[in-house]
């Protein structure tokens, strides 16, 4: 095994000369990484700002030569630590955004980010299925499989993609499909970095210019009634509609509606397609629960989706918990308000519930490693580890979390389970899919090259 001394005498000098891009050691200045969760650490050996796939296969084939591992890097929302034996690999050189309006399809690099995507798109009547926050990055939100907005409707965003370039752990580039490839083609779609480094994608864009959506946000003090009531609504919802609720405790500061800055708000999120007047309608006994305090629930472009969540997109130390329900009864409900309703202490700035089944629960064309799909709804906290309450925001999350568990399925999806402490990330795959990413991890990255943070091994 190489030794720390091995990895500090490994020649920077042939790196450098391997690749196109720049390449960082951390007495350099663009060394630092700057990612959305700093709680977590980025100490790499070196920073690679890569610039191609060929890039990309010369970093990992120098990791392999010294003992080291290597980490992919966009936006940093995984808050994924890397250590002093891992170069890390900043993909925003990787950044074409091609569409395509004929095909109705889009080839983009891995560090575009889905904003950027869907502002090329929208001149075309068309839009790429992002998540919903566009800030993030397309590679690693399809690596993990990708859950958005309208996912009811039209299903995971891994299941639109046609093509995938990825960098193996051997450091040979790969393209992947349906017909191609196949077996790399079914993990890089929900194995997260288990198989290899997303370098380019084509997915398809779909006709879609406007949607109905927004959020209803809602005194805290109205929480129990908007959440039973947002519960029995949502049995009967159908495909077109797709829902979430989060209850906020979103801080006094600059970029924060002054009405719900400073309180406790409950928001219902809602996105639908198809006939505006018939979601008007379906979305009424909700406005109907209680006095809103903010209403921004109408037809909307696609390209302004972002605002139906409203997540944040400065830089923040984030602390994350998540898992799968099978139901929400009552029960489960009245335990949730006890530790994040009213009267409980605001250390979580959002606790969200989310709506799936639909189009998500079907038996999508061609298969991926995402599992999951028969859960009812995922559950999600999120805290904010800044004074004066980040002493009390993991444990805020823990109580959340056992107050939910009786009625989960002690599962997640891959791009939910991401924070500053890694998860085992066991709990996103059944035992067949596990099984089949650790047999096809050991195969196309035999020395464990790309063993870092969210991969089966």
């Amino acid at each position: 095994m190489t030794t720390s001394r091995a990895i500090d005498r490994a020649d920077i000098d042939a790196l450098r000369r391997a690749v196109r891009g720049a390449v960082h050691r951390p007495s350099d200045p663009g060394y630092a990484v700057e990612g959305f969760n700093v709680a977590a650490t980025w100490k790499p050996w070196a920073v690679v700002d890569v610039a191609g796939a060929d890039d990309v296969a010369a970093v990992v084939n120098f990791a392999a030569a010294n003992g080291m591992t290597v980490a992919p890097f966009a936006t940093g929302h995984g808050g994924i630590p890397i250590g002093s034996n891992s170069i890390l690999v900043r993909t925003n050189g990787l950044d074409v955004c091609e569409v395509d309006p004929a095909t109705r399809t889009a080839r983009l690099g891995a560090g575009v980010r889905w904003q950027t995507v869907i502002d090329a798109a929208a001149p075309h009547g068309l839009a790429p299925l992002c998540g919903s926050s566009p800030a993030v990055s397309v590679g690693g939100f399809l690596s993990g499989g990708g859950i958005g907005p309208l996912v009811r409707t039209v299903g995971a965003s891994c299941d639109h993609v046609r093509s995938i370039t990825a960098v193996t752990g051997t450091g040979v580039v790969k393209q992947a499909t349906a017909e191609v490839n196949p077996e790399l083609f079914w993990g890089l779609r929900g194995g997260k970095g288990t198989l290899g480094i997303i370098t380019e994608v084509v997915i398809d864009l779909l006709p879609i210019s406007e949607i109905y959506g927004g959020a209803i946000y809602f005194d805290g003090a109205d929480a129990q009634r908007v959440l039973r009531v947002w519960r029995d609504w949502t049995e009967g919802l159908p495909r077109e509609a797709n829902t979430s609720l989060a209850v906020l405790n979103l801080p006094d500061m600059p970029g924060v509606p002054p009405m719900l800055a400073g309180r406790q708000t409950v928001a219902v999120r809602f996105a639908g397609v198809g006939d505006f007047g018939a979601a008007a309608d379906l979305v009424a006994p909700i406005r109907a629960v209680a006095t809103p305090i903010l209403d921004t629930v109408g037809p909307m472009p696609y390209a302004a989706i972002a605002a139906i969540h409203a997540d944040p997109v400065d830089p923040m130390p984030a602390h994350e918990t998540s898992t799968l329900l099978r139901a929400l009864p009552d029960d489960a409900l009245a335990a949730l308000l006890e530790v994040v309703g009213p009267g409980a202490p605001p250390f979580l700035t959002i606790t969200e519930l989310r709506l799936l089944g639909g189009a998500f629960a079907e038996e999508p064309p061609v298969r991926s490693a995402l599992c999951h799909r028969h859960a009812a709804f995922t559950f999600h906290t999120v805290g904010v580890l800044a004074p004066p309450i980040a002493e009390h925001v993991v444990d805020a999350g823990a109580r959340a979390s056992q107050a939910i568990a009786p009625w989960s399925l002690g599962t997640t999806l891959p791009n939910f389970i991401a924070h500053h402490e890694l998860v085992d990330i066991r709990t996103s795959y059944d035992d067949d899919t596990y099984a089949w990413l650790s047999a096809l991890g050991a195969q196309l990255d035999p020395h464990g090259v790309l063993d870092v943070g969210h991969v089966v091994r």
